[in-house]
């Protein structure tokens, strides 16, 4: 695509998904994600053409006057919009697709110092949140989004959301997961909890209570939450109460119904 076509389809991005973006004008002058998409575009063709140093040092210019680190071998699609933008660092071998939206701070990170492809890959219309950091060679799917603050170590299906640190998936396709087994959530902790509830089941042998009946087709884990009351069932079992009893004994006064 050619340079100010480019250009003009950001400004429409982000006229799209920026109520604050008012006029042409305004957000020529004072929005630093289009200007850091500007300068890219511009090192990015440096960088192909072997101009490597030169490349790098105009990413160091843009950076000093935008806040947003790109390396100018990423590879940056249609229509991104970094919004706000300070604190953003987008990784060389790092891949952006089209209509993806990224806040302050995100990072688009390597782990270590592998060679080759290090960094992840974004496909179309992702959604990231401010100072997520991304980090690997892993791959963000189709229409996902990525909570604020958590950080992504595997890869994420499409159609899904993901926070947490490190980031599961809470819903795919507009449903809510629940997770029922502590290796989905993979954070330093889960080796912990997964030895606690086997010392737990082990005391519940110990002390006699019966193991659960078995359902054909259940996994244990999902036994043992069905064996589990819901807070909401608690609740709803208080408000009853609540509602159905009195408070005090009619035959005496309530205290300070006077006063």
């Amino acid at each position: 695509m050619a340079f100010w076509a480019g250009v003009r389809e950001d400004i429409h991005a982000i006229f799209e998904r920026d109520p604050a973006a008012t006029s042409t004008l305004g957000v020529l002058l004072c929005y630093p994600g289009l200007h850091a998409r500007t300068f890219h575009r511009f090192n990015h063709w440096l960088w192909k053409k072997k101009f490597r140093l030169l490349a790098r040092w105009f990413s160091q210019v843009a950076r000093f006057f935008t806040g947003i680190e790109i390396h100018p071998g990423a590879e940056l699609g249609r229509r991104v919009f970094i919004d706000h933008g300070m604190g953003v660092v987008i990784g060389e071998t790092a891949i952006v697709g089209d209509d993806v939206t990224l806040y302050q701070g995100v990072t688009l990170g390597g782990t270590g110092k592998e060679k080759g492809k290090r960094h992840p890959t974004l496909l179309n219309g992702v959604f990231v949140g401010n100072n997520a950091n991304i980090l690997g060679n892993i791959t963000i799917g189709e229409n996902s989004r990525v909570g604020a603050g958590s950080v992504v170590l595997r890869d994420v299906p499409p159609n899904s959301t993901v926070v947490g640190v490190p980031a599961h998936i809470i819903y795919r396709d507009g449903k809510r997961l629940l997770i029922t087994d502590p290796k989905d959530v993979k954070d330093p902790l889960s080796d912990v909890i997964i030895a606690l509830a086997g010392e737990v089941r082990e005391l519940k042998e110990r002390l006699g209570f019966g193991e659960l009946t078995s359902v054909p087709g259940l996994e244990h884990s999902e036994q043992h939450l069905r064996s589990v009351r819901t807070l909401a069932e608690e609740d709803g079992e208080r408000d009853q109460y609540r509602f159905t009893q009195q408070p005090f004994d009619p035959e005496y006064t309530e205290i300070a119904s006077g006063i």
